[in-house]
């Protein structure tokens, strides 16, 4: 069987950041093929990167057991997947003036980085639709995570009149057909999260219909008991920030707080950072400094892949399928 991603990447890919990767992608694959399960976690915009190209088929092919995203990533892939038409990509992002991006926001245009989503076919789209979710909840008295919300609205059908891609390239609806376990730390810095906040301030809803970050780490907990036997979970972290931050702290507490005895570390890590190793940067952080805070162990395999998550983690990716 032809594996030409894998086959170019081993034979170019020898030194640096390069080789990296391929230990990386290496690590990744004998992790699962020793029984373990791997939780990725998603900083930055990749899902306005369009990750979900390749990370839908990893989902599929269960190479990831759970993910842990910022609320940002949550939309945006939904967002892409019935509005993608209407974004507009700007090349020459590095050029534009103040007044320039002035007239993006004018024009309902929210630029990351050279990719503007458009308000009004994405956000509003989305919110015309949840909204009503969350109002049916909230008069029933029933409480969901903002994932979960995510995946009945999915899961309803109600957004199929809008796709305008592939729905096969969509993460979160791989995810949602699957009911894959999701962490979502500081949701409610995310555009969904303050339309949400909007309506608990106007007193449309109450702010206990949606789940909290405490019960997103309680939800975690259960979780990883449930799954770190064996091998153990494996943490593949794209970028830095809270998405990472918060899930990996579920081990140490674990065990220094709930002092539950026999509490396996993070059994594989990898960062993929253009954060630089810097003094005070928990981004820039190197790997070993993790075994101080008791979340990883002197044994465990750690990578860091000082580059563009962008180029890097579809490589990875496609590695890991490739085997």
């Amino acid at each position: 069987m032809s594996k030409p991603i894998s086959e170019f990447i081993e034979k170019y890919f020898l030194h640096f950041n390069a080789a990296s990767l391929v230990d990386a992608a290496k690590g990744y694959t004998a992790h699962l093929k020793d029984g373990g399960k791997m939780m990725i976690t998603m900083g930055g915009a990749m899902s306005t990167a369009e990750l979900g190209k390749i990370l839908a088929e990893m989902i599929r092919q269960d190479k990831v057991a759970i993910i842990s995203c910022t609320g940002a990533n949550l939309e945006e892939d939904i967002m892409n997947l019935v509005a993608h038409s209407h974004y507009k990509r700007i090349p020459n992002y590095r050029d534009l003036t103040p007044e320039q991006e002035r007239e993006l926001l004018d024009n309902h245009l929210n630029r990351v980085t050279d990719t503007c989503i458009p308000e009004e076919e994405a956000f509003r789209r989305l919110q015309q639709h949840i909204e009503k979710i969350w109002k049916d909840a909230d008069a029933k008295g029933e409480r969901y995570f903002p994932h979960e919300y995510m995946y009945q609205l999915l899961l309803s059908g109600v957004l199929e009149q809008y796709y305008e891609i592939d729905p096969r390239n969509s993460w979160m609806l791989a995810a949602a057909e699957k009911n894959l376990p999701i962490v979502v730390p500081g949701w409610e810095d995310s555009t969904m999260g303050n339309i949400f906040t909007s309506y608990v301030i106007k007193e449309e809803v109450k702010a206990s219909t949606m789940k909290s970050g405490i019960e997103y780490m309680a939800y975690l907990t259960e979780w990883y008991r449930n799954n770190s036997q064996g091998k153990g979970v494996g943490f593949f972290q794209i970028g830095g920030g809270i998405s990472g931050d918060f899930p990996i702290c579920v081990v140490p507490m674990m065990y220094q707080d709930l002092e539950w005895e026999d509490v396996p570390f993070w059994s594989y890590f990898c960062q993929i950072s253009d954060s630089t190793t810097s003094y005070g940067s928990y981004s820039g952080a190197v790997p070993n400094e993790k075994i101080t805070w008791g979340k990883l162990d002197v044994n465990t395999p750690k990578f860091i892949i000082e580059s563009d998550a962008t180029i890097v983690a579809p490589l990875v990716f496609a590695y890991v399928l490739d085997m």
